[in-house]
């Protein structure tokens, strides 16, 4: 199995690895980065291996779920990580992003979720990468917007999660909408 899939000048996506069990554990209890996930903090060490090594189980290239673990390059520390969830068809995907409450600000999750939006697109010919947030997470909605994803919609109370119903917030992005985000992005 490769482990290092996806690089940036500052990030290294990997596989997960049982020594990124502790960090996993770290971030996801921090009740900040929780906030607006699905699962609720803290989470046990325990739980955080078995994570990991179901992460580590996956494949980036089959339909389902891939998480990608998101390195600092220069530090060799786990800062986060990506979710892909490929759809049957192969040709359409959805993405999720959770960063370490001191590594956000710093632009980490925008040049994660760049690389891995830029091998769906680029090396796997994906026609449409779809995202969705909680409306009140208004940093996670500039992400996708900085990235070019457009805001399909949203939809009121449609989740119920940790005591509440919350609005999700729908995104989308196609192929020639990415490059026409990237080509102005890059001053193109």
């Amino acid at each position: 199995m490769r482990d290092v899939m996806l690089e940036t000048p500052r990030l290294v996506l990997r596989r997960f690895r049982p020594e990124d069990a502790a960090p996993l554990a770290a971030y996801r209890s921090d009740p900040l980065v929780a906030r607006y996930q699905s699962w609720t903090a803290p989470v046990p060490y325990d739980a955080a291996l078995r994570a990991v090594q179901g992460f580590a189980e996956g494949s980036p290239d089959r339909p389902g779920w891939f998480q990608y673990a998101v390195e600092l390059a220069a530090e060799g520390c786990l800062v986060g990580d990506v979710g892909v969830c490929l759809h049957e068809n192969l040709m359409q995907a959805e993405i999720g992003f959770t960063l370490a409450t001191e590594r956000q600000g710093h632009g980490y999750a925008t040049e994660a979720v760049r690389a891995v939006l830029a091998d769906l697109f680029e090396r796997r010919g994906l026609h449409r990468v779809s995202a969705e947030c909680d409306a009140r997470n208004a940093r996670s909605a500039r992400l996708l917007q900085r990235l070019g994803f457009a805001r399909e919609g949203v939809r009121r109370r449609a989740t119920w999660i940790k005591g509440e119903w919350t609005d999700d917030m729908l995104f989308g992005l196609l192929a020639p909408d990415r490059r026409a985000a990237e080509g102005t992005d890059r001053g193109v």
